[in-house]
């Protein structure tokens, strides 16, 4: 892959990695509450889910969503239902200050599948890698190693994007140390969530 491709990819894949999209502020959320290494090890999951959506975009199985209304909706529908759910258990969660001792029962796999799940749940994130990651592609070349590149090196600044999230999230918990703080920090997150899934429920296809 030549220098000049990877000089516009880089930045811009990373600018996609960064933006504040459900998963991200469920980082921030579970970093608050869980720490930082439970909270990134959760993040596996989004790898996870975004490992799979990449693969489906190289094999071309994404033109189907593309195609299909109804399952694009499905989905939609699907995984705004589950923002909904994580942002009003969100909203309840318990604010004492002796809370923290009581959260790390929370499993790391239990924050991974949450990670999956909101991933999967969003059919604009699939699409997303049928219309960034092909513009990189040269196609008088095997494609097939270009999208795994081009999938692992977007998978690598995910990484890095879910650590800065996460350290977000841990200096969140500092500032909003008191009861009366970590109930608007929640509740402002869960506002967020909501917020998300409400943008999810009206996304189109284009």
């Amino acid at each position: 892959m030549e220098l000049s491709t990877l000089a516009v990819f880089i930045p811009a894949c990373f600018a996609l990695n960064m933006a504040p999209g459900p998963n991200n502020l469920l980082s921030i959320s579970n970093a608050s509450r869980y720490g930082f290494v439970r909270a990134c090890t959760g993040g596996l999951g989004r790898l996870l889910g975004f490992a799979i959506m990449i693969a489906f975009a190289g094999v071309g199985l994404t033109a189907v969503l593309h195609t299909s209304e109804w399952l694009f909706h499905a989905i939609k529908i699907l995984g705004a239902a589950y923002l909904f759910y994580l942002a009003v258990q969100l909203w309840r969660a318990p604010a004492d200050s002796n809370l923290d001792e009581g959260v790390v029962d929370v499993g790391s796999g239990r924050l991974a599948r949450q990670e999956f799940l909101v991933a999967m749940g969003n059919p604009k994130a699939i699409l997303l890698f049928t219309a960034f990651l092909p513009q990189f592609v040269d196609h008088s070349a095997p494609i097939g190693g270009q999208f795994a590149q081009l999938g692992a090196m977007f998978l690598a600044l995910e990484c890095i994007a879910i650590g800065l999230y996460c350290y977000m999230g841990i200096h969140a918990r500092r500032l909003f140390a008191r009861p009366s703080g970590k109930r608007l920090f929640n509740r402002t997150c869960a506002g967020l969530l909501a917020g998300a899934a409400s943008f999810l429920l009206v996304a189109r296809r284009g």
